[in-house]
């Protein structure tokens, strides 16, 4: 990479949209991938409420509702509700698809692709092209899903798991064949952005930055990359399988053509596990930066915070099959994946030690990215409880497919990512784009985000505890009151999230105030991304800054090597 004082750029050939479609700017290329997930949040969020809706009484509440169709133009589209449980069965698939696929994973290479490049002092991405070419995958990809629900058949119903064999059911069905082809060109997208940041957080850091100076968010998405490269192509293989079954009678999955369904859940598993870390690691390597910058502190335990995000990604390949304790495998087994699956809990434990360590005797400033940060952390603490009660093989077997599961990961998912996402959004906005979200808007969401998800997926623990299955859409009238809570907290959450959605728009609206340093932190982060300006030029730096010094007994410095325009070694 060339650090020359005064950056050579070629005219734009394109303005307005084109010069969107055509960008190989990381900076856009990172929004477009922002608004993407945005978008696509709304859908997946749309689709929650579809499912809430239905359960929000014990009855067929579609059934009802297609009785009282008109005919006419309606008719066409009554097959997406004729039966009920298949309706609803599809909400829960593309629900869940949508908003891993196209939205969490999405949000954070948003950031990802914004950000890392202008912590590391770079210009942009190792492949620009490449980068460009991973975010256009993901259009089809929403596209496909979408699209299925418009064909013969419907969309998948099978569960975001796909398990066979109902998965190789219904043949003659395009919409779980396009499923399998939207999660083919996702896949391909997470691969490609992964070998991007491998690369240029390898190759592209600023001279003297050794790995050791490397900011938290860049150590957390390069550990994330990794792990989406193990595990993403085995995805790939699992689904393809179920294509090849459907449509070529291949024997792979089918018990009829001696294949074994097992054999799909282990493959399927082993990438579905790491995809959880997929979706929070790069947001715990963010929540470092933001509480010590509104803690005015440097974020304690550095050194710690990354061996242990690396401990995790190492661990979280070893436990996937503690999603099949109920499937049946020796009792060996079991003790390996439930021992396995509680040892996550003490580099979790290193981290959310180090956080609050962080925050004591901090100089706290209560902005909304710091009120984020703090509610992911308590959230997050309890769905790490309710998974180290799932990883006991007895009370995981009690509790298998129930909605206690269901809270614990969105406990994990929305009290951790999405929180984190909102965090990451409101004290990287001013930097993105040069405009500061409304503080008081941003605290109104945060108080109705936080009080929703702790209402809706705590009482889907109680339900769940209770012997409420999931993924059926007609239940027992015990369960009725317990249900109601949890759709009242699915609203607050939908509030919450429109407010965010405004107010992102309405900054567009402001005129750009925020100064290169938005958050008068730089003292305190020493972090690249604060000594440009915001937004960014096109060529993020004209001049590499300096290296900022932290401790020089932890963090030597290589001056020869700074002057030479060398990285040091490894060990600095």
């Amino acid at each position: 990479m060339s650090h020359a004082n005064a950056p050579s750029l070629e005219v734009r050939q394109y303005r307005g949209i084109m010069d969107w479609i055509t960008t190989v700017d990381h900076k856009k290329i990172g929004l477009m991938y922002f608004w993407f997930a945005l978008i696509m949040g709304l859908v997946g969020g749309g689709f929650a409420g579809a499912i809430r809706l239905q359960l929000m009484a014990p009855e067929a509440v579609w059934e009802n509702f297609n009785a009282a169709r008109v005919a006419g133009s309606l008719e066409a589209n009554s097959a997406w509700f004729a039966d009920n449980r298949l309706a609803f069965n599809r909400m829960t698939t593309m629900h869940a698809s949508v908003m891993i696929f196209t939205v969490i994973i999405p949000a954070f290479a948003a950031f990802a692709n914004f950000i890392v490049p202008l912590m590391l002092g770079a210009r942009d991405m190792a492949f620009p092209k490449m980068n460009a070419f991973a975010f256009w995958l993901l259009i089809p990809a929403g596209l496909l899903m979408m699209a299925s629900f418009f064909v013969e058949g419907g969309a998948a119903a099978t569960g975001w798991t796909a398990y066979p064999p109902l998965s190789l059911q219904d043949a003659g069905n395009p919409g779980q064949d396009m499923w399998v082809l939207a999660i083919h060109m996702a896949g391909l997208s997470s691969i490609l952005g992964a070998i991007n940041f491998i690369v240029t957080i390898s190759n592209m850091r600023a001279p003297g930055m050794g790995w050791m100076k490397l900011p938290l968010f860049a150590w957390a998405t390069y550990i994330t990359s990794i792990i989406q490269l193990i595990a993403t192509p085995v995805l790939g293989a699992a689904v393809t399988m179920i294509l090849l079954d459907r449509n070529f009678g291949t024997g792979f999955l089918d018990t009829t053509r001696g294949g074994d369904p097992v054999l799909y859940q282990h493959i399927f598993w082993f990438y579905s596990h790491p995809a959880v870390y997929i979706m929070i690691l790069p947001g715990f390597g963010a929540v470092s930066h933001i509480l010590g910058a509104f803690s005015q502190k440097r974020v304690f335990g550095y050194v710690a915070m990354v061996a242990s995000i690396a401990s995790i990604a190492v661990l979280g390949f070893l436990v996937w099959a503690h999603h099949m304790f109920s499937v049946g495998m020796p009792t060996w087994a079991q003790a390996f994946f439930m021992y396995a699956s509680m040892a996550i809990a003490l580099p979790t434990g290193i981290k959310i030690f180090s956080w609050l360590a962080t925050l004591w005797g901090g100089k706290i400033r209560f902005t909304t990215a710091m009120l984020y940060s703090l509610g992911f952390i308590s959230l997050f603490v309890l769905g790490g409880f309710g998974g180290l009660i799932l990883a006991l093989v007895p009370i995981d077997i009690q509790l298998h497919d129930t909605y206690f599961v269901v809270g614990h990961f969105h406990y994990t998912l929305v009290g951790g990512s999405l929180m984190l996402i909102f965090a990451m959004t409101y004290y990287w906005w001013p930097k993105m784009t040069g405009r500061y979200l409304n503080e008081l808007w941003g605290k109104i969401g945060f108080v109705l985000m936080f009080l929703g998800i702790f209402i809706a997926f705590g009482t889907m623990h109680i339900s769940g505890a209770l012997g409420m299955a999931r993924r059926i859409p007609i239940y027992r009238e015990e369960f009725l009151e317990l249900n109601q809570i949890t759709t009242f907290g699915y609203l607050l959450t939908a509030i919450a999230a429109l407010i965010i959605f405004l107010g992102i728009c309405a900054s567009y609206f402001r005129r750009p105030t925020a100064s290169g340093d938005a958050w008068d932190v730089n003292d305190i982060q020493r972090s690249f991304e604060w000594a440009t300006t915001s937004p960014p030029p096109v060529y993020n730096y004209e001049t590499v800054p300096p290296i900022p010094v932290t401790d020089p007994k932890l963090h030597p410095i290589d001056e020869d090597a700074i002057a030479r325009g060398e990285k040091p070694s490894s060990h600095h």
